[in-house]
């Protein structure tokens, strides 16, 4: 152990901590759901799709007793569900109820507020645009509210040029929440100019994590040689916080898993550090990447806070612990 008043003679880092990052509400109260139906209903508990997308996450539920699956034909009847943070077609929960199977919705009340307009619009007689990523649950969980064909999905800038409706003065558009607020932008726009009787949502629907993560990124990208954005492959917010970033001047910006993924070459090569994480990698895999850093280096650690967040989304009311215990 060096003395108090030793000098670091190892090589020096500055790291720019973007806030916010990681968890928002919804995953928050999604995690919280499956905790809490183990909690009551005992393991195991099933979860259609990876409630949220991080192995993390799912391998630490996975230990308390959760079995995670591809679809509702996977769970035996007589054992509680538990439906993904990203929402699911209405067909799985008139499924479970057919079955009288005990089902949670973990739906993100954000994902849920883009189905209820979704099913406004529809009920108005347009047809809906979505702005999204073909492939993704929540995609497959908004189209799913409605007939086929009642929605056209649209991916990109040349998708939104190119598509050509029936009836151009009854359409209405949403979009997925996680998305690039920029690139949701100039296709907003496109649709704007090209359908100028579009029916917009009353709010964005691209949520507040998503938003308040990117410019946070925004924020410091410049400064940073390289950004590190903590985060799974098949998390749709935290690439496109890698990409925002580049885009943002980064000169280097990549996504890892953990700690365990880090390019110790590339890092050596650099200054100036950014690190984010996507709205579903806990704190302590940041935690983990600064413990690794520090191992390494002398580092100095700096917080970039563009906003505090303070929301908060309720757990379903047969989950919530005053609830169950005024029913027992």
């Amino acid at each position: 152990m060096q003395p108090e008043n030793a000098v670091d003679t190892r090589p020096k880092k500055a790291l720019i901590l973007a806030s916010p990052r990681g968890f928002c509400a919804g995953v928050d109260r999604a995690i919280q759901i499956v905790e809490r139906t183990i909690e009551i209903h005992g393991a195991p508990v099933y979860v259609r799709h990876e409630i949220v997308h991080n192995q993390h996450v799912v391998k630490r539920l996975e230990n308390m007793g959760a079995i995670f699956v591809d679809e509702l034909d996977d769970c035996p009847d007589e054992r509680p569900v538990v439906f993904s943070a990203h929402g699911v077609p209405k067909s799985v929960p008139a499924a479970a109820q057919a079955r009288e199977m005990t089902y949670l919705d973990a739906t993100c009340p954000l994902v849920s507020k883009v189905h209820v307009g979704a099913e406004r619009q529809f009920k108005a007689g347009r047809h809906i645009l979505l702005i999204g990523h073909a492939g993704h649950p929540e995609i497959e969980g908004t189209m799913g509210q409605l007939p086929k064909g009642a929605m056209t999905l649209l991916e990109t800038e040349k998708c939104a040029r190119e598509f050509t409706p029936e009836d151009a003065d009854n359409l209405a558009l949403v979009t997925q929440t996680t998305l690039s607020v920029d690139d949701t932008s100039t296709i907003i726009e496109i649709l704007k100019t090209r359908f100028p009787n579009i029916a917009l949502p009353y709010k964005e629907d691209i949520c507040y994590a998503t938003t308040n993560r990117q410019q946070a990124v925004k924020a410091i990208a410049e400064r940073c040689d390289l950004l590190l954005v903590i985060g799974a492959e098949n998390s749709s917010n935290s690439k496109r916080l890698v990409e925002v970033g580049k885009r943002a001047g980064a000169d280097h910006a990549i996504l890892i898993a953990s700690a365990e993924n880090m390019d110790w070459d590339l890092i050596e090569s650099v200054k100036t550090i950014g690190l984010s994480s996507g709205a579903s990698a806990p704190e302590y895999l940041v935690d983990g990447v600064i413990a690794a850093l520090r191992s390494r280096f002398d580092v100095n650690i700096e917080e970039a806070i563009v906003t505090e967040e303070n929301v908060v989304f309720r757990l379903p009311r047969s989950l919530r612990k005053e609830d169950v215990n005024a029913a027992s």
